[in-house]
């Protein structure tokens, strides 16, 4: 099979190959998917550069995000038959083989029924960043109905699905992004309001959409600037926080605290499976239902893999602004 992966860690353009690798067989409790959509992430980009946070196959497949049909089982299966269509994310990381390739051999216990009215690039590109809004909006938040949230940058993978979600939970949402056209996305997205960071005045406008404060703040850039964070929190606001393994800023731990405030971290590859798939169970009837809709900017051929973690990188660590959605490729 057609599979894009490394042999050893370092840039993109030196290390990932588009070649011919084994295919491999549904053992145990996997099912043999055949790929039909992957979708690049910013920690796709952090493993493949040499982030050491495991030990890595070799080769390894690249690639967390998949969405394809089930074309053979294993053994101890059963929840999934030949034919299903499925979605899931959660590989290529704990040591797991990735996704990127024509087939992906995935433990039924990471893939959940596609709707019928989706397309594989959609649910592809909803997977990993859908999984962590979820995750972060629902166990780490609580969100209720009527609260306001703040997005800081709401037209990235996973600031757009946290604005829509949040908007399909009752709460009211003010986002920024960094130029008209985003601005304008972050409307058609369901923002109530939408800011543009580089022209706007930010302080302003939440005051003006909250004038007690925000009830959370969902942070997506890795340098978080906590003093002007704290200042735009309510009383018991809390923060959440899903970027920045280097970063080391400055706290205001006595403005913090004094608002009865709270400050979540977390990773979504460190949910338990029944978490996620209780994310996951949202997020299909969410697509179903036409509420959540897949945030794309990018489709590549899977053979355009190097190119495609060239261009997630300049806009995760550079800030290019060249994206506005998900990279998707098909093999």
């Amino acid at each position: 099979m057609k599979a894009a992966y490394i042999e050893s860690t370092g840039s993109a353009e030196a290390t990932i190959k588009y070649g011919d690798l084994p295919q491999p067989t549904a053992i145990g409790s996997q099912a043999l998917v055949k790929v039909g959509a992957v979708a690049v992430n910013p920690i796709d980009t952090y493993l493949r550069n040499g982030a050491n946070y495991w030990e890595l196959p070799k080769p390894f497949i690249i690639g967390c995000d998949v969405a394809g049909t089930v074309a053979a089982v294993g053994p101890h299966v059963r929840r999934l038959k030949v034919g299903d269509r499925v979605w899931g994310s959660n590989q290529g990381l704990l040591g797991r083989q990735g996704t990127f390739a024509e087939f992906a051999a995935v433990d039924e216990a990471w893939l959940y029924p596609t709707p019928a009215s989706i397309k594989d690039e959609e649910a592809a590109a909803c997977a990993l960043v859908g999984i962590t809004a979820h995750l972060g909006l629902v166990r780490e938040a609580g969100l209720q109905a009527g609260q306001t949230v703040f997005v800081n940058g709401g037209t990235g993978g996973v600031g757009s699905m946290v604005v829509q979600m949040a908007k399909i939970l009752g709460a009211k949402v003010l986002a920024t992004a960094g130029s008209t056209e985003k601005v304008a996305a972050l409307a058609q997205l369901g923002a109530d309001v939408a800011v543009n960071y580089k022209t706007d005045d930010i302080a302003a406008a939440i005051k003006a959409f909250a004038p007690s404060g925000v009830n959370l703040y969902w942070e997506t850039v890795r340098e978080p600037d906590f003093d002007r964070i704290v200042s735009y929190l309510a009383e018991r606001g809390r923060i959440i926080l899903m970027a920045g393994r280097d970063a080391r800023p400055p706290f205001p731990v006595g403005p913090f605290y004094v608002k009865c405030c709270s400050l979540h971290g977390f990773v979504m590859f460190k949910a338990t499976a029944q978490e996620q798939r209780a994310a996951a169970d949202d997020i299909s009837r969410w697509l179903a239902s036409g509420k959540l809709k897949a945030n794309i900017s990018r489709v590549l051929p899977l053979s355009a893999a190097a190119q495609a973690h060239q261009l997630q990188e300049a806009n995760t660590l550079q800030k290019s602004g060249t994206l506005a959605g998900k990279i998707v490729l098909k093999p």
